[in-house]
């Protein structure tokens, strides 16, 4: 369970870091009319770096685009048309995350087509739109979800906690007969009980740290060491939790078996 609650708790934290690799990713293209001058294009790109808002740019020639084509249809296109290529140079535009909507794309979309050299200007209204309606919803999922598995996560561990301590429930009243004081009784179970919480975190961080690395080697530009604080935040509260909840089920398990009378004990 601490396990699982880690997950959820880094797919929390990470929820800023994806959402704007998500948003950053959305690309406006900016095609030219045919036998513009390369030039001319770096000259448009070059202001488009300058530009607040856009985050980077990158050049597509007329012949680089036509292999990405060729690669998506599966065929050459350009034999078919006796050679002719029809795909015209292009500038792939990236937003940053703030801009990344339909209303700024649109006034990005308005102002470069006034440039002469501009023949079209494209972006997926309906594409950047969905993607930001689906990122405020699994934000929003995420964050119930892992309310949700915070409250099992404590529910069951309690209740674990409480059946190991019931099978000692003899104990515990024949250390009380002969003496011993509520203090004494109760110290060992819940130290043992912290110290296994602790070996649970442990372990459960160690699952995380292996998660992490082999997510790192797909995903390098969301996992890596510039968000190490990130990790320890959730990695200091898996150990909290696990130190806090078993320590406080303990505490109050024993309690009631310290409480209850000798009729009632064996009754239950």
């Amino acid at each position: 369970m601490l396990f699982v609650l880690g997950f959820f708790g880094l797919l929390v934290m990470h929820g800023n870091h994806i959402k704007r690799h998500v948003k950053e990713n959305i690309r406006m293209n900016v095609f030219m009319h045919a036998d513009i001058k390369e030039a001319e294009i770096f000259k448009l790109k070059k202001n488009l770096d300058a530009t607040d808002g856009i985050k980077e740019t990158r050049y597509i020639s007329s012949e680089e685009g036509a292999n990405i084509y060729k690669e998506e249809l599966g065929e050459d296109f350009v034999n078919f048309l006796d050679g002719t290529n029809p795909i015209h140079a292009q500038i792939e535009v990236y937003l940053t995350e703030e801009y990344a909507n339909v209303d700024s794309l649109k006034i990005f979309s308005n102002k470069i087509s006034t440039n002469s050299i501009v023949e079209e200007v494209r972006f997926h209204e309906d594409y950047v739109n969905a993607i930001n309606n689906n990122i405020a919803k699994i934000s929003f999922f995420l964050l119930i979800f892992t309310a949700f598995m915070l409250m099992i996560s404590i529910v069951l561990i309690s209740n674990t906690i409480r059946l190991a301590i019931y099978s000692q429930r003899f104990l515990i009243r024949t250390m009380k007969l002969i003496g011993a004081t509520k203090g004494f009784i109760r110290s060992p179970f819940v130290w043992k009980s912290i110290f296994q919480g602790f070996i649970a975190a442990l372990i459960s961080i160690g699952f995380l740290v292996a998660i992490l690395f082999r997510l790192q080697k797909d995903y390098s530009e969301l996992i890596s060491i510039e968000n190490a604080p990130l990790y320890l935040m959730v990695f200091g509260a898996v150990i909290v939790i696990g130190l806090f909840v078993t320590g406080i089920s303990t505490f109050f398990a024993i309690n009631k078996y310290l409480k209850v009378n000798m009729d009632k004990l064996y009754m239950m």
